[in-house]
């Protein structure tokens, strides 16, 4: 004979925990403290173990935010049609592009910043991103990638963002009178750039990387780069 065991009950209900959903959705940076103060002051008697696992149940994990850009509404309406025109795939497909990019990179990688509460696919919800003004310091790496060799054929168009040194005249005269034709670039619009995937790659490898002055930075981030296959 079988019979069915109903187990223990559970010491939240439904509606309270919705209202813990609604705390984490409002605010995706709370610490897990915060929000056990936040849901247990409005009456809920429940542990911070149990607050734990009921944003677990709800699909949220606490993950490393990705950084953006802060976009003003200018910027974003320029990037929108570029968007639009590689959605639709408006882009050129003849010439082969370079694509260039700077990235920092610490001495110190210990120091990761804020968490955030975030469910499977929501990495790039605006609601996740930690937007940053402001790095540490650390050194400026300059590097480009291409689909083919462009150092046997010099048919290529070139991409760079619109950072100072990059718009600058004697940047522009020099480019134009070596041939080096640039892709047209919105502002603040790393969203676009695949070199950007690469940069997640190789500071993956670099995470437990621990150099102990600049020296060392640059030697391991050259070895790093010389790591990473073609594929």
């Amino acid at each position: 004979m079988l019979t069915e065991r109903c187990g223990r009950k559970r010491c939240t209900t439904n509606r309270e925990n919705r209202s813990l959903e609604r705390l984490v959705k409002q605010n995706r940076f709370k610490n897990l403290g915060e929000l056990h103060k936040e849901w247990t002051e409005a009456g809920v008697k429940a542990s911070r173990a149990t607050t734990h696992r009921r944003v677990n149940e709800f699909g949220h994990s606490c993950r490393i935010p990705l950084v953006k850009p802060l976009l003003n509404h200018r910027q974003r309406r320029g990037v929108l049609p570029g968007l639009r025109r590689r959605r639709n795939g408006l882009l050129p497909s003849g010439p082969k592009y370079l694509f260039s990019d700077e990235s920092k990179f610490c001495i110190s990688f210990g120091n990761q910043g804020p968490r955030v509460w975030r469910k499977g696919g929501e990495a790039h919800r605006p609601s996740c991103l930690n937007s940053s003004v402001k790095f540490p310091q650390s050194v400026m790496i300059w590097g480009a990638m291409s689909s083919a060799d462009l150092f046997k054929d010099a048919d290529f168009i070139f991409q760079q963002d619109l950072a100072p040194a990059h718009t600058a005249k004697s940047t522009k005269s020099w480019l134009n009178d070596h041939g080096v034709g640039v892709l047209d670039w919105p502002a603040n619009s790393p969203d676009l750039n695949p070199i950007k995937t690469l940069w997640g790659i190789f500071k993956r490898k670099m995470r437990n990387k621990r150099p102990k002055n600049a020296d060392e930075l640059k030697a391991t981030v050259r070895e790093t780069w010389a790591s990473i296959p073609p594929q």
